[in-house]
């Protein structure tokens, strides 16, 4: 309901930027428009999108209708409120207003759903003529009852519901425990319980904080930081292997520009243990947060750099970049250390046939309930990688034997070969002969062979027992240092 509506809150928080009184530019006459567009507009907006998800128009119609109800409700408690806390204690602050975003959330699903079921009884019952009639004044009328409705229970509710909510965090926030809440929400990321966290609490009581003095609220950043995110795949982009090395660094660019943040979920299950670094990441960030007093002014939304900067508060522009930069610094080094203590047991479970990330992805899938266009493309690009030669370096046998092939057997294989016979001096490593051949020579003695992609097909009919590895240029490819890192651990002793 409330990620259709984004645009809307990043319009708000354009408006308060500019145009309150700490603002860029202040202005007295603009500035009126940011109370009535947070309290009444951005609530009935959510309240019509989900009683259009549930019943169209007609649902979203009666839906707002009702949430106008919560609205007022709220209001009428909180002016009763202050009026007695005047007459008990004069000087005392009023209480602001309490903006109905989770009252819109409720009602909006139960007015629609209702208001189906109600259609349903006299669906086919109605003579000819009179359908308009009725279809108007039922809705018409069954809006009225549940504005009613929201205006006293359920406004009393959502007021109790966030008056605890706001008291634990404002608990969590003067024990200096903001940070334990990545223990919470790194792991519901990864499970895709993050919208549900972030829209359906963070978001309402940081627009709370938000609308207040403070003008801005670093529960915005809990969940949307991309630090954590980025610091995972570059980890997998150094440490990485197969398909989940070659697919990180375009899942980084995606992530950390484009602010999807489920495109890093994948790799986090296939290795649960790196949620440990997620968290370790995202209790960073808070921490840097709370030390700096930042924030943002409204949602970033999606959680890209390019929003997390755009919505960054004035004066809090060094907080919130510092706290991107260490939470991704953390969450890297130390996915780093568990991707390497686990390499050994990858490499031999990659050789065996194991395709983790691919499960990894399905999990994925089956935990947002649908796929996407950004992990079909994930799984895309681990096709492409495996196609390409990149699960090649997992195989079975023990390399002791490389050869450079190519039509000539000389010139670019020959440097090819040069290039990667210093990268294995400079590891230490001994007994592996690297040489070039022409293809028509290769005799099935290989361990190893290099070829450029066009010829890889050609190389394997004349030595398809051999691990095969296809690079675009001989002079520079990242696959050298993925042949290196296989014969070390082939010849490293198991402990």
């Amino acid at each position: 309901m409330i990620m259709p509506n984004i645009p809307a809150l990043i319009a708000w928080g354009i408006f308060t930027a500019f145009f309150i009184d700490v603002g860029w530019t202040p202005n007295a006459d603009l500035s009126t428009i940011v109370g009535p567009m947070i309290h009444y507009l951005l609530p009935i907006l959510i309240a019509y999108t989900g009683g259009h998800m549930v019943y169209g128009v007609r649902g979203a119609v009666v839906a707002s209708i009702a949430t106008f109800g919560v609205i007022a409700g709220s209001d009428n408690l909180i002016a009763q409120f202050n009026a007695e806390l005047a007459k008990t204690d004069p000087t005392a602050a009023p209480l602001g207003q309490i903006h109905m975003f989770i009252g819109a959330m409720i009602m909006a699903p139960i007015a629609a759903y209702t208001m189906k079921w109600l259609d349903r009884l006299w669906e086919g019952r109605i003579k000819a003529g009179f359908e308009m009639l009725v279809n108007m004044f039922s809705a018409g009328i069954w809006g009225f009852v549940l504005a009613v409705i929201g205006f006293y229970p359920l406004a009393w509710l959502v007021n109790g519901l966030m008056n605890v909510l706001s008291t634990a965090v404002n608990w969590l926030v003067s024990a200096h425990l903001l940070p334990l809440t990545s223990i919470l929400i790194e792991p519901a990321k990864v499970f895709f319980l993050n919208n549900a966290i972030n829209h359906g609490v963070l978001t309402p009581l940081g627009i709370e904080q938000a609308s207040g003095e403070a003008h801005k609220s670093i529960l915005f950043l809990l969940e949307a930081n991309p630090g954590p995110g980025i610091g995972l795949l570059l980890a997998f982009t150094i440490f990485g292997i197969g398909a989940a090395r070659a697919s990180a660094p375009g899942a980084a660019v995606i992530q950390f520009i484009g602010g999807i943040h489920e495109v890093y979920f994948p790799f986090a299950l296939m290795k649960p243990t790196l949620i440990i670094a997620l968290i370790l990441g995202g209790m960073t960030g808070v921490t840097t947060n709370v030390l700096f007093n930042s924030g943002l002014r409204a949602p970033a939304a999606p959680g890209s750099i390019i929003a997390v900067i755009a919505q960054t508060y004035q004066t809090d522009y060094v907080g919130v970049i510092l706290s991107v930069i260490l939470s991704a610094a953390v969450t890297f080094v130390v996915a780093a250390v568990i991707l390497r203590a686990s390499r050994r047991k990858d490499l031999a479970a990659a050789a065996a046939g194991t395709d983790r990330f691919e499960a990894a992805i399905s999990q994925t899938e089956t935990n947002k309930g649908k796929s996407s266009d950004a992990l079909a493309g994930l799984r895309d690009g681990a096709t492409e990688a495996a196609a390409a030669g990149a699960d090649t370096l997992v195989g079975g046998r023990t390399v002791t034997s490389i050869v450079f092939a190519c039509d000539a057997g000389m010139g670019s294989s020959a440097m090819g070969a040069s290039v990667l016979r210093n990268k294995i001096k400079k590891a230490g490593l001994d007994g592996v002969t690297v040489v070039n051949k022409a293809i028509a020579n290769l005799d099935g003695s290989a361990d190893l062979i290099i070829t450029q992609n066009q010829l890889t097909d050609r190389a394997r009919t004349r030595a398809p027992d051999a691990i095969h590895v296809s690079v675009d240029n001989f002079m520079n490819s990242p696959k050298y240092d993925e042949v290196v890192e296989l014969v070390r651990e082939q010849h490293e002793p198991t402990p």
